[in-house]
């Protein structure tokens, strides 16, 4: 159990939350949202004792074990696969590691017996007869196949790493569970594992994520930081969302009534505070107009950016013809004869190996070259490109965004350019920030402004929900779903591949399955096949 009592946070004179007051229990999950810069990762070194409140205290029982999910991929760079998953109950590693200096010794000392017979008991008690079965099974759920445990970390793909990392959060039972961003890099199969593995845990677990449809399935809790506290609320994500609108909401009825009911007041004094007779009921509705006020609206930090795509023509009957497509990159097969058309009014979500969808993509955008096949575009094609890599775009480059953006429109006007940023949420000065200091997340909405420019008929889009916050996830959802031409594209949000796409194509390495329907209906397909 976590106690949160009267916590106050300030950093570098921005006070982040106040006066919080908040109980976390065994056997819930609790997603943690809130703006980006709004203190969920602040709140987190909080809990896991990185950093000191500024006032209050949070109280965790001495015997509990908390585990968090490490942000540095690199930090196990040295260890095997099996060592760094195994390194989330750091006590039983560190028992392990004393066992076998003391058994690698030519000479076993009676004081080393004792020992030794001291560790083979606490082992036991960690469960550490099952620490190695126990980390390839979770390896195992999040994709990492057998054939890798015992590998150095330094030869893994970043995207492996971040499921070995997961694994090591949630190795030996802990009894809390940090995971700040579980799902950033994970494919959706291991998002479906992660998802299965936290509804059943015992223990008292907190996530942060920008993944609606993770966080329904996971959260029992939302604790929303904005206005500078935080709230706990019951329920899953879309629960919280209906009812926090339906606050607003009525909210802003409530002082819409204030006000009308105001202005009647106003009005009937200023009509009748010098008739004699009606001066009685005129002070009456003074003294009432005195008691109400109209409550200003507390200012959310959430911002929605525009996402929206303008076509300039309608494609013609022939879009896009792909035939027997094949390529291996440096001696790994990454496809192997795919074949497609893609049809009018054709949403195209590509699932699979990520490697292969990117590969794929670059393909089509003429940035890479295929093994054999040929693909071919429609006349009346014009394309937009998000690539999953934006860093050439951005690398090297000292102008500003205003200039960075001017190079892609045509319209130059500062005037025309600032509503374009203005859209994305950038606004004032920010629109003369270098391009080469802009974070991710600001280098992923200067990509759709630049899509935004072209009126493309055809978009194909790679990963586009990474480093976003949800308010942004949410607008790039609407934007894809509202668009009236064709989509190729990637992406880790459940929801968005469920929402956007009318066709999912999977891609293996020995082939490809082409499926007409949702991604629900994809994924309700695979399981009836793997069922038998």
């Amino acid at each position: 159990m976590i106690t949160v009592n009267n916590l106050s946070f300030q950093f570098g004179g921005q006070l982040l939350f106040k006066n919080v007051d908040l109980k976390f229990t065994p056997g819930n999950c609790y997603g943690v949202i809130g703006a980006n810069g709004a203190g969920k990762s602040t709140f987190f070194k909080l809990l896991c004792g990185e950093l000191d409140p500024t006032s209050g205290e949070i109280s965790i029982p001495s015997t509990v074990r908390m585990s968090v999910l490490a942000q540095n991929h690199f930090a196990y760079e040295q260890y095997t696969v099996m060592d760094t998953v195994i390194m989330g109950n750091m006590r039983l590693y560190e028992i392990m590691k004393e066992k076998d200096a003391i058994y690698a010794k030519e000479e076993f000392t009676e004081e080393d017996g004792m020992r030794s017979a001291e560790l083979e008991t606490e082992f036991a008690e960690l469960n550490g007869w099952e620490a190695e079965s126990d980390a390839s099974r979770l390896l195992q759920g999040l994709g990492i196949g057998v054939d890798k445990h015992y590998d150095k970390m330094e030869t893994l793909r970043e995207s492996e790493k971040v499921k070995v990392l997961l694994a090591q959060a949630l190795f030996g039972n802990p009894d809390i569970i940090l995971l700040d961003e579980p799902t950033n890099g994970l494919d959706l199969e291991a998002v479906e594992w992660l998802e299965d593995f936290l509804a059943d845990y015992f223990g008292t677990v907190l996530v942060i994520s920008h993944d609606r449809h993770f966080l329904n399935n996971v959260c029992t809790n939302i604790v929303d930081i904005d206005y500078n506290g935080i709230k706990m609320y019951v329920g899953n994500y879309d629960f919280w969302y209906e009812s926090s609108q339906l606050i607003q909401r009525m909210m802003r009825m409530q002082n819409k009534k204030n006000e009308e009911k105001i202005k009647e007041l106003q009005a009937f004094i200023q009509r009748f505070s010098a008739n004699k007779s009606k001066s009685r009921q005129a002070t009456s509705r003074r003294k009432l107009l005195d008691k109400i006020t109209v409550e200003e609206l507390p200012a959310s930090s959430r911002r929605y950016p525009f996402v929206g795509f303008d076509i300039d023509r309608q494609p013609g009957r022939d879009i896009l013809t792909v035939d027997r497509l094949s390529k291996s990159i440096d001696g790994v097969k990454m496809f192997e004869n795919i074949t497609f058309t893609v049809d009018k009014d054709d949403k195209i979500a590509f699932v699979g190996n990520e490697l292969a969808i990117t590969e794929l993509f670059r393909i089509l955008m003429e940035e890479s070259e295929t093994d054999s096949g040929t693909f071919k575009w429609g006349v009346s094609i014009s394309k937009s490109y998000f690539p999953h890599d934006n860093t050439a775009y951005f690398e090297g480059h000292n102008e500003s965004m205003m200039d960075w953006m001017r190079q892609y429109s045509k319209d130059q006007t500062e005037t025309y350019l600032r509503g374009i940023l203005g859209r994305m949420l950038f606004s004032g000065d920010s629109v003369y920030k270098q391009v080469h200091v802009l974070s991710g997340g600001e280098k992923v909405r200067c990509m759709l402004s630049r899509m935004m420019l072209y009126g493309s008929n055809m978009l194909i889009i790679d990963q586009p929900t990474d480093h976003l916050d949800l308010e942004s996830i949410t607008a790039v959802n609407n934007g894809l779903k509202d668009f009236k031409s064709n989509i190729l594209f990637s992406s880790h949000d459940y929801e968005l591949v469920n929402t956007v796409a009318n066709r999912i194509i999977e891609i293996r390495p020995d082939g490809m399955t082409d499926f007409r329907g949702t991604y629900d209906e994809f994924v309700a397909k695979k399981n009836a096949e793997a069922q038998g």
